[in-house]
């Protein structure tokens, strides 16, 4: 059977655009191997009807919709490569199955890059976190940090300070911030610390204080902290597509990248974290231009 589009990648914009896909009575295959971004996060927010629950559970009952559906199948498998032989696509797993299909939607997302400081893998998801518009709401007005070491800091720390006046920058020995920049956040109370961290300090990933070299410290309970994003993908492929300035694939509005045939949203196109509801927005855009490119060839075959 020739699959009419394979989904790679089972996050909100893979999920939606296989949804989308299966309502539109088209064959697809959803390839997920279930190793998300958001695995050391407990609750997912800013999702309408959704706020507050938990990435597998929000899994849970993607998967239990798009079982309603005959033309939608899941295979919990990571997929190892990908080629365009004529006009369809190969897709073999990392078991050596392989699949034919008219169209391919990238939907794999990024990958996470944390500083190299002490003991942050144990605090990440749990008080640490990337983005406040995800997490912003459960540390409001507490004594926060946010943590980087490039020109992020003075964007961060002025959208970190909607839901606290306690915010000290942590520039991890760097200085990132210009003198203009600096007195302004001075001046709407927000502080700067230019030391070296040398451990975050808490237990059961909850932040009490950040530790520097020439070993004093600072009191916080929580905050934010700027990480690097590569491409999740790991199949090889002989689909090209050119990457932005930020890593992400770039495509049109449609989502089509350079190759035709091949789409991409989400993460992996917008190249930094989403919220989950800006995701799934982006995979139901990514099938629609799917549905319309198969509709438009349908009807301009030769009878």
């Amino acid at each position: 059977m020739i699959l009419d589009c394979a989904v790679i990648g089972g996050g909100p914009a893979g999920l939606n655009a296989a949804l989308v896909l299966g309502r539109s009575r088209r064959k697809t295959v959803l390839f997920d191997d279930n190793k998300p971004r958001n695995l050391v996060t407990s609750e997912s927010h800013g999702f309408i009807t959704r706020d507050g629950i938990h990435p597998q559970e929000l899994k849970r009952i993607a998967h239990e919709e798009l079982y309603r559906y005959p033309d939608v199948r899941i295979e919990k498998q990571r997929v190892h490569r990908i080629n365009k032989e004529n006009s369809l696509f190969k897709v073999e797993t990392e078991n050596g199955e392989v699949y034919s299909a008219k169209k391919i939607i990238l939907a794999t997302g990024f990958k996470e890059v944390l500083p190299d400081i002490p003991r942050v893998k144990e605090f990440y998801g749990k008080s640490l976190f990337n983005c406040p518009f995800c997490d912003g709401w459960e540390l409001r007005d507490r004594p926060l940090a946010v943590i980087t070491d490039d020109q992020k800091a003075f964007h961060m720390a002025k959208l970190v300070s909607n839901w606290t006046n306690d915010l000290i920058v942590f520039t991890n020995g760097k200085e990132v911030l210009s003198l203009e920049e600096q007195e302004l956040l001075k001046s709407n109370g927000i502080r700067i610390n230019e030391k070296k961290i040398a451990a975050f300090i808490g237990e059961e990933g909850m932040l009490e204080k950040i530790q520097f070299e020439d070993e004093t410290s600072v009191l916080r309970e929580g905050g934010f902290i700027a990480t690097k994003w590569i491409q999740a993908d790991s199949f090889k492929s002989s689909l090209e597509y050119t990457l932005n300035e930020q890593g992400g694939i770039e495509t049109d509005s449609m989502k089509r990248t350079k190759t035709e045939g091949v789409f991409a949203c989400g993460d992996t196109r917008i190249a930094g974290p989403s919220q989950l509801i800006v995701a799934a927005g982006e995979g139901s855009m990514a099938a629609i231009s799917v549905i319309a490119a198969l509709t438009e060839e349908k009807f301009s075959q030769d009878k």
